[in-house]
């Protein structure tokens, strides 16, 4: 092996150690092929120039790189690394406290292993790490001439998990309250159904309903999370008057008990046929409505027309605003309203309507934003591409 020179400053870490002069040559091997031009650039990389912690061993065992970022992960020092055998350089532990550089023994172990997947492994001390093991070798079976090992530290790890965490502790918070009145109701109905009257009964069972539909409700939402981080989320298309839908919900508002002038319904013309999935948009739009009524104050306007013309003059789509006249969104939580478990007030709900409508619209290939309204309450503005039919996708 070759020596390199050390990159200049405090946080360079990388080297290549010189051969044993009592090693024995390696054997001859076939010269090896001029590389493609693209691959000698890649070669060119230095390993302090990847994000990810890197130590390589030779292969008798000794680490001969170490580059910065495994520095910053590990916390050691390169001096007490380099040129030690590669158990006493990183001396890991699975979580169970077996060591696990005799566990897995990359250098006298089964010949046709060609490295360790990923795993939470222990670094002294007690921080966990993530860590993976390749093992290059002359031929398939033949002896280690390279221990390869990256290293990535778990707090990425760790925040999907918290985050997973939080929806799990949501849910069985969300889903208690109308699960208990649920048990309660039937079982005082079942109990004693001939001491209530028929219009105590009909209470209890529009009790029930409601917090059935509560639970359906939510289930729902955990369903369409899941298919939005997983990316599934199908879109059926089909044609949408999204006037129409508008004047839909508005109307469902009135007849639940608000008052007809609390709505002003804006449509502009002429809007373009628009393509999109009519359930999902109901979603949307069933959200952004009932976030407005409930959290807002005033007049709620919601404003339908042609989005920004294509470049052959065509509307490219349509766009829906959604504003009232409520104290609005403080400035430093509009980068947060779209994000799982933001709640805009103490008002009720999961938090996850927002994360919900940003998913669908951008499965739409549309966009969606929030700000300040000119009457000071909160705006939201989606956008909906003009589409294709589901058929032609």
């Amino acid at each position: 092996m070759g020596v390199t020179a050390r990159r200049n400053g405090a946080h360079s870490a990388v080297t290549i150690l010189p051969a044993d002069p009592q090693e024995p040559p390696e054997p001859e091997e076939d010269p090896p092929a001029e590389p493609h031009p693209a691959a000698a650039d890649w070669c060119g990389l230095h390993p302090d120039d990847l994000p990810d912690g890197l130590l390589v061993a030779d292969h008798t065992g000794r680490v001969v790189c170490f580059n910065a970022a495994a520095v910053r992960i590990t916390a050691l020092d390169p001096r007490d690394v380099l040129g030690l055998p590669v158990e006493q350089a990183l001396p890991l532990e699975d979580l169970e406290g077996r060591r696990w550089w005799p566990l897995t023994d990359p250098y006298g172990g089964l010949a046709i292993r060609a490295g360790q997947p990923e795993r939470n492994l222990l670094l002294p001390g007690g921080r966990e790490v993530l860590v993976a093991a390749r093992y290059v070798r002359e031929r398939p079976t033949g002896p280690v001439r390279r221990l390869v090992v990256t290293l990535r530290g778990t707090d990425a790890r760790r925040r999907t998990e918290r985050s997973h965490a939080e929806l799990i502790a949501t849910v069985a918070h969300e889903l208690r309250s109308p699960l208990t009145s649920v048990k309660g109701f039937t079982a005082t109905l079942l109990a004693k159904w001939e001491r209530f009257t028929d219009d105590q009964k009909k209470l209890m069972l529009e009790t029930v309903d409601a917090d059935a539909n509560r639970v359906t409700r939510l289930i729902a939402e955990l369903l369409d999370i899941s298919r939005i981080d997983s990316g599934r989320l199908e879109v059926r298309r089909q044609p949408v008057d999204l006037a129409a839908a508008v004047q839909r919900h508005v109307d469902a508002h009135v007849a639940a008990g608000q008052r007809a002038d609390r709505f002003s319904v804006r449509v502009g013309q002429p809007l373009p046929a628009l393509w999109a999935d009519p359930d999902k948009v109901d979603q949307v739009l069933g959200n952004l409505l009932e976030n407005a009524v409930r959290h807002g104050e005033g007049t709620v306007t919601i404003e339908v027309g042609p989005s920004s013309a294509a470049d052959d003059g065509r509307p490219a789509g349509t766009a829906v605003t959604v504003s009232d006249e409520g104290p609005g969104i403080p400035e430093e939580s509009m980068s947060r309203v779209f994000t799982r478990f933001w709640r805009g007030s103490k008002r009720g709900g999961t938090g996850l309507g927002l994360y919900i409508v940003k998913g669908i619209v951008e499965a739409h290939g549309g966009t969606i934003a929030v700000g300040r309204a000119a009457g000071g309450g909160a705006e939201f503005r989606f956008t909906l591409p003009v589409g294709v039919p589901a058929f032609l996708a």
